[in-house]
């Protein structure tokens, strides 16, 4: 925890230093802050790390931070609101939606890509600067993360099960007709408007695209959500907490919590379904029984009186 904890202090403190890092502890106010985490909200950047880069922040201004929070305390702008949960999982109907819209696409990124982090559980950044010499698909036909935004995400080996197979080879195919080869270096998504052009550079947002597709798709719902959509399949089948992360790298204490609840409905349900056949299977024999004993009955020989 103490590693995970210094790698998120060094990743909040780059965004914190990228916004505020030429001013003096002096000029941080209750409104610099404020614009802080709304710059931070146009990025994109979720409320929950916003407010946790926040707490850094206020801690490094040490008496001048304490008196900061207080006042952002009283105006109830301390933190910002987070998400009645941690996203939502898509059905198997609207992955298959998406699915058949992204392939539908004159962009080669997309399809591999969604199939991919459906299938991986990618970080948006661990997916766009994913390279070709991360992917085996002739030997042991896994995926290896490159820096991910934790120390338990960094490094983490993920197998790569059919569906992803079928889709980075094709897409390697297509890569190869492109660009010549897959070179270990090379980005698997390259960057460029419309048709991928630059193996050199990964794709900088896959945005645009995923948007096309969710519309077409009539799917509502986020990129990030792909993760959780994995991250519930796994709970439902079972995985305990330690195959979730190691597939999936560092989860919250908050989606861990909510996977437990996801994993109980589905034993749930499984046992709901066993009581159901032991059911059946019992109406039906006593069906049988019951048939045996009339035919049993109209077999006996009349008896003449």
């Amino acid at each position: 925890m103490k590693d995970e904890s210094a790698t998120f202090a060094a990743y909040a403190l780059g965004h914190v230093t990228d916004h505020l890092g030429e001013k003096l502890v002096v000029e941080i106010t209750p409104t610099v802050v404020k614009r802080y985490q709304t710059d931070r909200l146009s990025e994109k950047a979720g409320p929950k790390t916003i407010n946790d880069e926040m707490l850094l922040l206020l801690r490094l201004c040490g008496d001048q931070g304490d008196l900061i929070r207080a006042k952002l305390r009283r105006e109830k702008a301390m933190k910002l609101a987070l998400p009645p949960s941690p996203g939502r999982a898509y059905t198997a109907d609207e992955k298959a939606r998406m699915l058949v819209e992204a392939a539908k696409l004159r962009s080669k990124n997309m399809y591999p890509a969604l199939v991919v982090d459906l299938n991986c559980g990618l970080r948006d950044k661990e997916l766009r600067e994913l390279r070709w010499r991360q992917i085996d698909l002739v030997h042991k036909k896994q995926l290896t993360v490159g820096k991910s935004k934790t120390d338990a995400g960094t490094g983490r080996v993920i197998p790569l099960n059919d569906t992803v197979m079928i889709a980075l080879e094709a897409h390697a195919a297509w890569y190869i007709r492109r660009f010549g080869e897959c070179k270990p270096e090379w980005f698997v998504f390259p960057a460029g408007k419309g048709q991928p052009n630059g193996p050199t550079r990964p794709v900088t947002t896959l945005r645009t695209a995923w948007t096309k597709v969710r519309d077409k798709a009539k799917v509502v719902g986020r990129w990030h959500d792909n993760r959780h959509t994995l991250v519930t399949g796994l709970s439902e089948s079972g995985a305990g907490d330690e195959v979730i992360m190691s597939i999936a790298g560092h989860v919250s204490r908050a989606m861990l919590s909510r996977y437990s609840h996801v994993r109980m409905e589905a034993k749930r349900r499984t046992l709901d379904e066993i009581a159901a056949r032991q059911c059946a299977a019992g109406d039906k024999r006593q069906k049988e029984a019951e048939q045996e004993k009339q035919v049993a009955g109209a077999s006996q020989p009349a008896v003449i009186q």
